[in-house]
């Protein structure tokens, strides 16, 4: 039987909170793994012992900018896969910045597959739904890129997880209440019966990792107060059908992934 090799993967916002994980799952699943960081991070001690960290683990650092065009082109030419978490407390920049790796993946021509940051909600899902402002302004932009990813002809998956538990079930879904759950009082949104999605990170970039080389190409698919309302009164995230090719935990049914009991265990 010959061995089919692993692809060489270049995770882009490796020190964020998704980044992070992506680079651990990465490894873990025995890819090169190649980390971007900004030459402006060296003075972020915490970052630079996370990258340091990573480096130790097998990963490879690359240093790059997203406003030296010349650097970010010599990071995706080392790799086969692009995998994206910028993010950041500018939602514009993180945009911008996503729109010109686009630009340079297109240029570059030899990547096999852009994951583009997502991870949360379905973007066009929630727009379709016709989500309220201004949460929608998010979906908009999300869906901004892969429009571009799909103009540029990039091979792609998108990769969506809904809700991150520890923004959403570590504090019980209560709005501007913090990620502990709360020990007095619980508020219930609806009639407390509607359907939601908690996904633990990692879980999320396990699966976003094995992605990377599967043939199968799985088929795409101010904010907190709305985001409830579509969650909690809506039913959003399960008042549709998902074909089995499309859910996460059939596709790779050797993953274990954690359930909310045992997710909510952490804070006994």
């Amino acid at each position: 039987m010959v061995k089919r090799s692993v692809s060489r993967v270049l995770i882009v916002g490796g020190t964020g909170h998704m980044g992070r994980r992506l680079v651990r799952a990465s490894l873990k699943l025995g890819h090169p793994t190649y980390v971007l960081f900004r030459d402006e991070n060296i003075n972020d001690m915490e970052k630079v012992e996370l990258l340091l960290d990573f480096k130790r683990s097998g990963a490879h650092l690359v240093s790059g900018s997203f406003n030296d065009r010349e650097s970010l082109m010599r990071a995706v030419k080392a790799v086969d896969v692009v995998v994206s978490a910028v993010a950041g407390n500018h939602i514009q920049d993180a945009i911008l910045e996503q729109l010109k790796l686009v630009d340079v993946i297109k240029e570059a021509g030899h990547i096999k597959r852009f994951i583009p940051s997502e991870y949360g909600m379905d973007p066009d899902r929630m727009l379709m739904a016709n989500a309220l402002p201004p949460g929608n302004q998010l979906f908009k932009d999300k869906s901004k890129i892969r429009r571009a990813i799909e103009e540029a002809g990039i091979p792609h998956t998108y990769v969506s997880g809904n809700c991150y538990a520890a923004y959403f079930l570590g504090g019980l879904g209560q709005i501007a209440m913090g990620h502990i759950p709360p020990r007095q009082h619980v508020t219930l949104y609806g009639d407390g019966n509607v359907k939601a999605v908690w996904n633990d990170e990692m879980d999320i970039a396990m699966y976003v990792i094995k992605t990377v080389d599967d043939p199968r190409k799985p088929i795409g698919l101010e904010v907190s107060i709305v985001h409830n309302i579509h969650l909690f009164y809506e039913g959003c995230l399960a008042n549709f059908e998902l074909s089995n090719d499309e859910e996460a935990s059939k596709l790779y049914p050797d993953v274990e992934y954690t359930t909310v009991e045992e997710y909510l265990k952490l804070y006994v």
